[in-house]
């Protein structure tokens, strides 16, 4: 009986043996899966790589508003309402889209004035109603932009005002991107199997890998550039000339590989 006891205590010893020689098994294995997944530094190289493309703008961007004031909100904008059909006419016998149009902001709001006291000395009174006064402010899309300043005149002489804001971008920025980012991977790419060789090691697979992007921006114009004068000035001069440059966009990667 006693030796039938033992051989249960043996048995149950052992599975409880095998029960932990596999959860050393298993956490051993996660140890080195997390081992491998540390920072490679210590097994790795890091490489960088730049690329440029250029472009000339294809796209002219510019903002104007128009604003009324009337004794009554319903006057005020029928007023800025004309303003803007007339303006819209003009814009849309140049070629402009009316998806090129939009608007960025509409408004009405109260007017008000200060009543002056009737004293020897006068002092302001208190504000009291004085109308109402309608804004509208309107962007534009000039995808010819040889025109943009014939364009940008047009809108002045059909009473536009507040004019400004012009830019001149590309209008897919993201492929200008997309292809200095391949030029600039490549260029790591090529650094990196060039240092493999020097170095007598084997490029293993990439680890780490971060980019950034600049340039490309738009080319602003300020109220000075429009024309000669300011704003009003546009209606009775001529059309001005914009030159729209040449934009560049430049990424720069960081690539880590893993070496063996």
């Amino acid at each position: 009986m006693q030796n039938i006891e033992i051989q249960k205590i043996y048995k149950w010893a052992w599975i409880v043996l095998v029960i932990l020689a596999v959860f050393l098994g298993v956490k051993t294995l996660a140890s080195l899966k997390n081992l491998r997944e540390v920072d490679p530094a210590y097994n790795s190289i890091t490489v960088t790589g730049e690329g440029e493309t250029f472009a000339v703008p294809d796209l002219a961007t510019f903002s104007f508003s128009v604003s009324a004031d009337a004794n009554t909100v319903s006057e005020a904008q029928a007023s800025i309402t004309k303003k803007i059909d007339a303006i819209m006419e003009k814009l849309e016998s140049l070629g402009i889209l009316e998806k090129d149009i939009k608007t960025t902001d509409y408004s009405v709001y109260p007017k008000y004035r200060y009543e002056v006291k009737p004293m020897l000395y006068p002092v302001p009174g208190n504000q009291v109603p004085d109308g109402y006064t309608a804004s509208h402010s309107v962007t534009v899309k000039v995808r010819d932009t040889e025109r943009a300043g014939e364009v940008l005149g047009a809108a002045g002489s059909a009473g536009a005002t507040n004019l400004s804001s012009i830019s001149f971008t590309v209008d897919d920025p993201e492929a200008l991107t997309d292809e200095a980012r391949a030029a600039a991977i490549k260029q790591a790419r090529d650094k990196a199997k060039t240092l493999s060789k020097e170095l007598g090691v084997r490029l293993v697979r990439v680890v780490s890998f971060n980019d950034s992007t600049d340039g490309g921006y738009p080319i602003p114009y300020g109220r000075e550039a429009l024309s000669m004068g300011g704003d009003m000035a546009v209606a009775q001069a001529k059309a001005p000339t914009l030159p729209t440059g040449e934009n560049k966009v430049r990424v720069v990667v960081n690539v880590v590989y893993e070496i063996r």
